[in-house]
């Protein structure tokens, strides 16, 4: 396949990797979600508006409906028949005596000055959300001219990627070791940049602030960073107010989930690896709630027939435990990782927490932002053209103050 010449540099085994369920777990899951019944109407459930924090979450139609198009329209095969479109491979990583096992599309360059990108994906998402800036960044550049090496992780417990030990905790930081590996192994230890949203942009922050093979850092998400008075908040403009009311609301009425991933992250992942119903109301009031316009169906269901196979919900939700634990850590806010690298940052207004660039320059060397009019919390998936036109002029601006 094309995009497919691994560097002559790299040092890890890397093998190819074919998406495939069996028919048993087909119908397994067909049903399961026959059998699932749906809770009963109640004034919640019919007057809830999912795009609004201060609402209930999704109503019950919508839930009725989905239920419906998953189990007579839905066809998983078609699913990954198109992931197996891409170079999927597994590299297994040794870090503190135990076997990473880690699941990455990778489109390789045969530039001999292709810049490597890592793109990483935060909860709910999954590789998923990249497929289409990997068909952009395909549609823009063939295989010999392809300006970047451009690698998609599937992190630690997510998807195909095996899951963190059992005896023992598993951080951020853990994570961020581990694809740095992953990255070197590859043989782009002379250097490269990383990217991430969500779950993504810690790992990229502290990426940034302990790799030597970090040259840059791009996010586009950055919750964490506070003002320091009320007087800053005042003296913002009235679009970053805007912004500051939307990431209070997400702080006062939409955390509710993230608290009970960091606290009880034992229960819920119970919860929702019994039922696969269950698991779609859970992660599909995230999408219907972060993005700008409500994504399609199909591509929710995309990522929660991915979780429910792969069996990913307990396996990906340890972070929270840092995030909304004893003694929550949010990284963007801490000046110990603070970017002295060129920082990118791309603000996209429906973020679930939109942080203005004037907070975001406090947390490093912020070289370049660009201010969007539209777009979400899943950038790559509702805004891909836009999203890769960001990493380029990013890079293009990165690349040349980093003297690589």
């Amino acid at each position: 396949m094309p995009y497919d010449q691994i560097p002559s540099k790299a040092s890890l085994k890397v093998e190819p990797f074919n998406a495939h369920v069996s028919d048993l777990q087909l119908e397994g899951l067909k049903f399961l979600l026959q059998v699932s019944p749906i809770g009963p109407e109640t004034y919640e459930n019919k007057v809830a508006d999912v795009n609004s924090y201060t609402s209930f979450g999704i109503t019950r139609s919508w839930l009725e409906e989905a239920k419906q198009h998953w189990l007579e329209k839905y066809d998983w095969r078609k699913t990954e028949d198109r992931f197996n479109t891409y170079n999927n491979y597994t590299a297994e990583i040794d870090d503190d005596n135990f076997k990473y096992n880690i699941h990455f599309i990778g489109l390789f360059s045969k530039k001999a000055d292709a810049v490597p990108l890592l793109l990483n994906h935060g909860w709910p998402g999954s590789f998923v959300e990249f497929l289409d800036v990997l068909d952009t960044f395909k549609s823009k550049y063939d295989e010999n001219s392809l300006p970047y090496h451009v690698i998609v992780p599937s992190l630690p417990g997510h998807a195909y990627s095996n899951g963190p030990p059992l005896d023992k905790d598993h951080t951020i930081q853990d994570t961020a070791r581990v694809l740095d590996k992953l990255m070197v192994g590859l043989g782009f230890g002379g250097g490269y940049v990383t990217q991430g949203g969500d779950t993504g942009s810690f790992i990229s922050r502290v990426l940034g602030a302990t790799s030597d093979s970090v040259k840059a850092v791009h996010i586009n998400f950055a919750v964490g960073i506070g003002p320091e008075s009320g007087d800053e908040v005042a003296n913002m403009s009235a679009s970053d107010q805007k912004h500051m009311g939307r990431m209070k609301d997400f702080l006062d009425q939409g955390s509710a989930y993230a608290r009970m991933h960091g606290t009880r992250p034992s229960t819920i992942g119970l919860v929702l690896s019994s039922s696969p119903l269950a698991l779609l109301a859970w992660i599909g009031e995230k999408f219907e709630q972060w993005t700008d316009k409500n994504p399609p169906l199909e591509k929710i269901l995309d990522d929660v027939t991915l979780y429910w196979f792969t069996k990913s919900l307990p396996r990906c939700i340890y972070s929270y435990r840092q995030f909304f634990g004893q003694e929550p850590q949010f990284f963007h806010n801490d000046p110990k990782y603070y970017i002295k690298k060129p920082l990118g940052y791309s603000l996209f207004p429906e973020e679930l927490a939109p942080v203005p660039v004037s907070l975001v320059k406090k947390s490093g060397n912020l070289v370049w932002h660009r201010e969007h009019q539209s777009g979400g919390h899943f950038a790559a998936m509702e805004k891909p053209k836009e999203f890769v036109q960001d990493i380029e002029d990013f890079i293009t601006t990165a690349w040349t103050k980093s003297k690589m």
